[in-house]
């Protein structure tokens, strides 16, 4: 059972949300620090995959579960998505069991039967699912939340996010860097003071963050990483050394055009990294339908050896922010695992090589994101008042001037909310308008730099090239987000602008699909609630005909019964009734089948207690 949360029952209670690429999760400060929220059955880890399977919507272990009978229809690592538009997709598009096509502004879609989706729908069903367990394990209803996300993340990719909660309905209070909120859950008892590196490698990104912890103030010195660096990748890498050794065995596979092939290709990968982090070797059994079943045997040398170019590439960016930060492996105090690759044996031991000390596992680095979450949820409740977190933004910002250069206004590391404003002047004589063209990126040319938007600046008075004088202000906010304005200041007028994202969702495509959610709500969920209890009318006859198979002794006039109202639900089923009906149908069958299923039981309890005299 989930503790009690510290706010009081029926409080606006805000959650710390780890939305990941793998598995998200929820979190609050409870009395005695921040606690994960868990479902009925115990768990706190909700894997990120939504299916679309049978004609509903199912989010969490039961989509995961589908994903084998249904790759097309079952969406995971929509994270590597969100935000991203264009070429960039092309890799990721190539690995996906599910299609994913580009959309107006080179945008994903991910296409299922005869809907589209972009990455914010997809993540919005996520979250919701989060926030549902969530409400579940509380009591009550759920508004507010803080949601991580990587490091590296772009502003469109922030942004993007912030429009995925939005879509679930939950007021996104802010947006905290992953490896940071993993600082707070570690330092948050005031006992571990000190220079700290975080090493996160989570399922889709990898993100490093050096941080100075003293008497409550958590400063970022220095962020660096990798968005497309992760779990994924090593699965992948596994992926392709397993069709190496189908291919040696006369077995070839169409990977890249058959779905089935894909995602059970995926999942046995996966299954063979996690237990390589248990053991020397693992062996498993692949069931590629009518290609038959195939053993295969990988060791952890093996592993080590095919993932360890990936290794490197972490180590690097941990150098990289090093030495932004100006520091050396000996100055810290602390290293800090973060994300579920980071069990990986040779990710701690390079690492430990690195950093010239064993990192530390004192919060478990599936759940210290969220918990770190909670504890800045707490503090934006209301709650600890001592806790100041100074993040920074990954990238640097700027505009495009003559010839394309790329004129950084703030820098990357620079502690947020941040603001800087440069003049600027027209390049033509009597010029009233300029197009500014807003990048991020470390590069000095434009044309190596990511696009996040444009505006126009529209007013300005007729004059000689080079007289205008145009203030242009970044000012990015605590979120990581950016807003900019500009103004000719020789008249004082100023313009009007509108930032026009090149990636993610515009405001009205938003406001959108929030009315829509709120225009269709009641017969969604009545059609929802159809198809639940279709499928589940469909699961019980065929469980009835099942039972009855294997419990031949049961009276006669009990099986005539039975069977009576298992085709009273097969007729009900095929008139296509209301739903009503089919829910009186299928509670006759219920408490008729109630015996049936104890009868089933006592009779395995017998068999079991039997087998063990015998032994």
């Amino acid at each position: 059972m989930t503790p009690a949360p510290a706010s009081p029952p029926g409080s606006d209670v805000v959650l710390g949300i780890d939305l990941g690429t793998t598995n998200s999760l929820a979190a609050v400060m409870g009395r005695k620090g921040p606690i994960v929220l868990r479902d009925a059955d115990g768990d706190a880890m909700i894997p990120s995959v939504v299916s679309f399977a049978d004609g509903r919507v199912v989010v969490g272990r039961a989509a995961k579960a589908l994903a084998l009978l249904h790759p097309d229809l079952t969406v995971h690592s929509v994270k590597r998505l969100i935000g991203r538009a264009g070429p960039e997709l092309d890799d990721e598009i190539a690995r996906l069991p599910y299609r994913v096509v580009r959309g107006e502004r080179g945008l994903p879609r991910v296409v299922v039967g005869d809907a589209s989706y972009s990455p914010e729908e997809l993540s919005a069903l996520v979250l919701g699912k989060v926030r549902a367990v969530a409400e579940a394990a509380l009591g009550q209803p759920v508004h507010r939340a803080v949601v991580t996300v990587p490091a590296y993340f772009d502003d469109a990719q922030r942004l993007a996010t912030k429009d995925a909660a939005a879509l679930a309905g939950l007021e996104c209070l802010r947006i905290v860097n992953e490896p940071t909120a993993a600082s707070l859950a570690f330092g948050v008892d005031g006992g571990k003071d000190g220079l700290v590196l975080v090493y996160d490698l989570g399922g889709g990104t990898f993100d490093v963050s050096v941080l100075r912890i003293q008497d409550g103030v958590f400063r970022v010195l220095a962020t660096h990483g990798d968005t497309h660096l992760g779990g994924d990748d090593i699965d992948h890498g596994i992926v392709e050394r397993l069709q190496e050794d189908l291919a040696a065995r006369g077995v070839a596979l169409a990977a890249n055009s058959d779905p089935f092939v894909r995602q059970t290709l995926r999942r046995s990968a996966e299954h063979l990294k996690i237990e390589l982090s248990r053991a020397e070797q693992a062996t498993l059994q692949c069931d590629l339908g009518a290609r038959g079943t195939h053993a295969f045997t990988l060791t952890r040398a093996e592993l080590d050896a095919m993932i360890a170019p990936l290794v490197e590439r972490t180590l690097l960016a941990c150098r990289a922010a090093m030495r932004d930060a100006e520091v050396e492996p000996s100055d810290f105090d602390h290293v800090l695992l973060v994300g579920g690759s980071s069990r990986i044996p040779l990710v701690r031991a390079r690492l430990q090589a690195l950093m010239q000390r064993e990192p530390r596992a004192d919060v478990d680095p599936d759940l210290a994101v969220a918990l770190g979450a909670a504890v800045q949820a707490d503090v934006l409740a209301g709650g600890n008042r001592s806790l100041l977190l100074l993040d920074v933004i990954p990238l640097s910002l700027g505009i495009e001037t003559i010839g394309g250069a790329m004129s950084k206004l703030v820098l990357r590391n620079s502690t947020v909310p941040a603001s800087k404003t440069e003049e600027f002047s027209t390049q033509v004589d009597n010029q009233t308008a300029v197009d500014i063209n807003i990048y991020q990126g470390e590069r000095e040319l434009v044309a190596h730099c990511r696009r996040l938007g444009s505006f126009k600046l529209s007013g300005i008075p007729p004059m000689p090239a080079g007289l205008p004088r145009i203030a242009v202000t970044f000012l990015v906010d605590a979120d990581g987000l950016l807003t900019v304005r500009a103004i000719e200041q020789r008249t004082g007028t100023e313009a009007s602008i509108r930032v026009v994202p090149s990636f993610g969702l515009d405001r009205d495509e938003v406001r959108r699909m929030m009315q829509d959610s709120l225009d269709h709500a009641s017969e969604d969920m009545a059609a929802r609630e159809r198809l639940e209890a279709r499928h589940k009318a469909l699961a019980m006859v065929r469980g009835t005909r099942r039972a009855l198979e294997l419990a031949p002794d049961l009276p006669p006039d009990q099986t005539y019964s039975v069977k009576k109202a298992a085709t009273r639900l097969e007729k009900v089923l095929a008139d296509d009734v209301p739903t009503e009906a089919l829910k009186a149908a299928i509670d006759d069958l219920s408490q008729l089948t109630a015996q049936i299923a104890d009868d089933i039981m006592s009779s395995a309890v017998r068999k079991a207690l039997s087998e063990d005299r015998l032994q």
